[in-house]
């Protein structure tokens, strides 16, 4: 008796938050690991009732079960109810029935900007996982999504996991600091002032347990190419570093130098590895060669110039990582008096680690002294940063374990400063109009490397 008395008062109590909270997260055909990523953690003004829209199949079976996984989890389960509708007409139905304020989109990128354009038309905000948009025609019917949140009120933002990665951050509040890396130099086409590169893998873990992909993740034009996919992390951070909170007008600030694109070979048995299917579908067989070999066009590299700072931004992926390896990020910031670089090869054990390296011909002694105070004024939101000196001219900078939360990890980052924004009532004035100049430069660029 005193068991069912218990469950009822529970189940009461999660009625009566429900009821409560703020926000009411509806999920969009998720077909995408990340759409579960936002709900790893609870959060105060969130309902633990999520409504899910989707036309079924091994995606959303895929995504309640990593909801699942976290609901049960040993330490800090989640205590999310999905309440699941599956049918045809789930976008219909979604925005016939308002049953949350927030949706979230992850998945199928080929249907993401109209996704998009729907649920905002539908009076919801949205928290979309990236790319928005993967072809040019895209564009026009983004701009009008963001036109018609502004209309109605909504808010309409986009995951950029990275800006919450620690090295990074510390990169750009160095490059604030002119008394270690001076001013931001403009480099050339063959010489830029920032690089930044990223290598991803097909074959990987999510929350301790190998991903299955699905197999359209396989296929360029529903995935989209890395040019108009990894990149748009890139190019946010290109203009989240070099030009912090100021708006990027994309009719007159970027130029697109040179993009390039080409493929990845992939084996029919790393194909089955990687999804669990022993054929390949037919939408990927204009990819297949004679030979059974699946070659996706799925790296790209671009060179363009943001205010006159060439940039270069480049994307790689393949299959599976070396031995305790994963994805890797590499990022170099050129100032006056100093390169900030994160490097994660293996010589950092796979790990991001951020370096100052000197350019100035003052001694090493004065300028770790001044590398020294800046770091003390970066200590006030980060404290516990510190720098070691490793070499001639070279210092690595000392992060605590505590602030090294991981990719997955960002997500709540992400999604708790978009909360905040939602209870504000605003984004900052220059998310919109950077995000749009984010997507006129990847798809700028796409067009560019045909």
């Amino acid at each position: 008796m005193t068991k069912y008395l218990v469950a009822g008062v529970l189940a009461l109590a999660m009625t009566a938050r429900a009821e409560e909270a703020t926000v009411k997260l509806v999920t969009l055909d998720p077909a995408h690991f990340h759409a579960s990523l936002v709900q790893k953690f609870m959060y105060p003004q969130v309902s633990p009732v999520v409504r899910v829209y989707s036309p079924g199949g091994d995606d959303l079976q895929q995504h309640l079960a990593r909801i699942d996984a976290f609901n049960t989890r040993a330490e800090n389960p989640t205590k999310w109810e999905e309440k699941v509708y599956t049918g045809a007409d789930f976008l219909e139905k979604m925005c016939a029935e308002r049953a949350g304020n927030v949706v979230v989109i992850s998945g199928n990128n080929a249907k993401k900007t109209k996704y998009i354009l729907d649920a905002v038309g539908a009076g919801f905000n949205v928290l979309a996982d990236k790319p928005m948009a993967i072809v040019p025609e895209d564009f026009e019917p983004l701009q009008q999504a963001f036109a018609l949140a502004a209309e109605k009120h909504v808010l309409l933002y986009d995951i950029m996991t990275e800006r919450s990665e620690i090295t990074t951050v510390l990169q750009k509040e160095l490059s604030l600091q002119p008394a270690v890396f001076g001013t931001l130099e403009k480099g050339t086409s063959d010489d830029p002032a920032i690089t930044k590169e990223s290598v991803h893998h097909y074959f990987k873990e999510v929350a301790g347990k190998t991903l299955k992909r699905p197999a359209w993740f396989f296929d360029v034009a529903q995935q989209g190419e890395a040019i108009v996919d990894v990149t748009t992390h890139l190019v946010d951070l290109v203009q989240w570093e070099c030009f912090p909170e100021q708006i990027i007008d994309w009719h007159k600030d970027i130029q697109i130098v040179n993009a390039r694109r080409w493929t990845t070979k992939i084996t029919p048995a790393e194909f089955k590895r990687a999804t669990q299917l022993d054929e390949y579908p037919a939408y990927l067989k204009k990819d297949v060669g004679a030979d059974g070999i699946l070659t996706p066009c799925c790296n790209g590299a671009f060179t363009y110039t943001l205010r006159g700072v060439h940039a270069k931004v480049s994307v790689m992926w393949n299959f599976a990582p070396p031995p305790g390896g994963g994805d890797t990020h590499y990022s170099l910031m050129r100032g006056t008096g100093a390169k900030l670089v994160i490097r994660q090869g293996a010589e950092q054990k796979f790990k991001p680690t951020l370096y100052v390296e000197k350019r100035t011909a003052q001694s090493d002694k004065a300028f770790g002294a001044a590398l020294k105070a800046a770091l003390g004024q970066i200590a006030a939101t980060w404290p516990g940063v510190a720098a070691q000196k490793i070499g001639d001219g070279t210092w690595e900078i000392q992060i605590p374990e505590k602030y090294k939360n991981g990719h997955e990890s960002h997500f709540a980052q992400v999604t708790e400063r978009y909360l905040k924004y939602l209870a504000a009532g605003q984004l900052p004035d220059w998310e919109v109009p950077n995000m749009i100049a984010k997507y006129y430069t990847t798809l700028a660029a796409y067009k560019q490397s045909r």
